[in-house]
């Protein structure tokens, strides 16, 4: 039987089928004259004599208007279940609940009255149809009725793929928990025969513990650690497996503020959590990890709720399209580790292709340097080349900023016509380029600015 509102017994309407019998509970009749007792009903009419007072078949009840009013009988001459609720139908008037009766229309509004009849026996069809059939069940001696419980699953609607449901289901199979020994995180699928990202600090400590994935399937693999990149806290994982179900890339340079994403990972151990919020801000300088593994991120920002556990996971667009991966939150934890504050960062989907490129090629990975040391003691705005010291000339002889005539002291203060206020900030707008590219450096030199074009260099890391 499927759920819903239906008729499941004969018509209703006695317009439909005059003189039939359309609550399934004996024929109707009355009078309009109300001066006399209705006439006897014919064989035709009725099949269950009308009578008065408490007789049997159906009760006719005179009240002090003068309107003579006839209730429908069920097969034992009882009235019907419809007539006791006070449903009235053609021709005849119902008791209300209380016993009282409803009173017909006055013969010179027929027209009118018919319409409304009309309208009420159709509105109560499914009433009157669930007395025929419970009828019927009884005449064949059934051993009772059978509820149905909940909606067709049919009747279900999908939702829209670029709902963040949609979405939730079309990334949700190529998203993994990350489990070392000491530590957890996410990752995701970027080819069918098993090579997984996830950021480097996750696996750091993996050791010979090794690393296992668990899968939105319910697979658990062990997983081999193809490179890391810690400038850029990025790791490529694989495991033995060729069915598995890659993410989409999508493009993080055509990303505005305020467009909606979805976050996806195992937040506090929890896997397959989804979480949704917009782009907050973009090219945001973030630097991450310990001081011999420090990543500096040219992020993308954004409110969707990030906690530990969330890092290595993808960032996706309202299309389910990878355009970040999740790798730190911002946090008012004194001392302690916490969680989301509305403040998480991403590494853009371009420069995770390009460095997980280069790990599955080459096992590591490249990134730009100007050949300067930079002194974090600078409190001045923009990033001061160091002085030769202990740690080394605060010029690289023969490297980039060199050939140029770059010098210690001077004071880098923009970059391709960016500003440039802390040392980190200028490591990455540093690191948003590649090896070989050419970019323009406007240096402070004594209070006279400078403008230097030089081609980057590399280094692995």
């Amino acid at each position: 039987m499927k759920a819903g509102w239906t008729s499941l017994g004969q018509e209703a309407s006695p317009v439909q089928r005059p003189g039939a019998d359309p609550w399934a509970g004996g024929a109707w009749q009355y009078s309009d004259e109300t001066s006399r007792p209705a006439p006897a009903a014919g064989p035709a009419a009725a099949t269950r004599p009308l009578v008065t007072g408490n007789g049997t078949g159906a009760p006719r009840v005179a009240v002090s208007d003068g309107t003579t009013r006839f209730l429908a009988t069920g097969p034992d001459g009882t009235p019907s279940a419809v007539a006791a609720a006070g449903v009235g139908v053609a021709g005849v008037t119902a008791l209300a609940p209380d016993g009282t009766g409803y009173r017909k229309p006055p013969k010179k509004r027929r027209g009118l009255a018919a319409l409304g009849i009309l309208v009420l026996a159709l509105a109560a069809g499914g009433a009157g149809g669930v007395v025929a059939e419970a009828i019927d069940d009884d005449d064949q001696g059934s051993g009772g009725s059978v509820t149905v419980i909940g909606a067709d699953p049919a009747g279900l609607v999908e939702r829209p793929p670029e709902s963040i449901a949609g979405v939730a289901a079309s990334v949700l199979p190529s998203v993994v928990s990350v489990s070392v020994a000491d530590a957890g995180g996410s990752g995701f699928v970027i080819s069918e025969d098993g090579y997984v990202i996830t950021n480097n600090h996750v696996i750091a400590t993996a050791g010979d513990a090794g690393i296992e994935l668990a899968f939105f399937d319910g697979r658990r693999l062990d997983a081999e650690l193809v490179g890391t990149s810690p400038s850029y806290d990025i790791a490529v994982l694989r495991v033995e497996a060729d069915d598995l179900q890659p993410v989409v890339f999508g493009d993080s340079g055509s990303v505005a503020v305020g467009d909606p994403v979805v976050a996806i990972g195992s937040p506090l151990g929890l896997d397959a959590t989804v979480t949704a919020g917009i782009v907050s801000a973009l090219e945001r300088p973030v630097t991450a990890g310990g001081e011999d593994d420090q990543s500096y991120i040219n992020a993308l920002q954004t409110d969707a709720a990030i906690n530990p556990g969330n890092s290595g996971g993808p960032l996706v667009d309202s299309s389910g399209r990878v355009i970040g991966v999740n790798s730190a939150i911002a946090s008012l934890g004194m001392g302690q580790q916490a969680g989301s504050i509305g403040l998480g960062f991403a590494i853009p989907i371009e420069q995770v292709q390009r460095t997980a490129q280069q790990l599955i090629a080459d096992g590591e990975a490249l990134y730009p340097v100007m050949g300067v040391l930079l002194d974090n003691a600078f409190v001045g705005t923009g990033a001061r080349v160091a002085d030769d010291g202990d740690n080394g000339p605060g010029v690289t002889p023969g490297g980039p900023a060199d050939e140029v005539g770059i010098e210690s002291g001077d004071v880098v203060v923009e970059i391709d016509g960016e500003q440039v206020r802390t040392p980190a900030e200028l490591i990455v707008r540093l690191r948003a380029h590649e090896p070989g590219d050419d970019i323009t450096v406007v240096i402070d030199r004594d209070g006279e600015e400078l403008e230097f074009t030089l081609t980057l260099g590399s280094a692995v890391g």
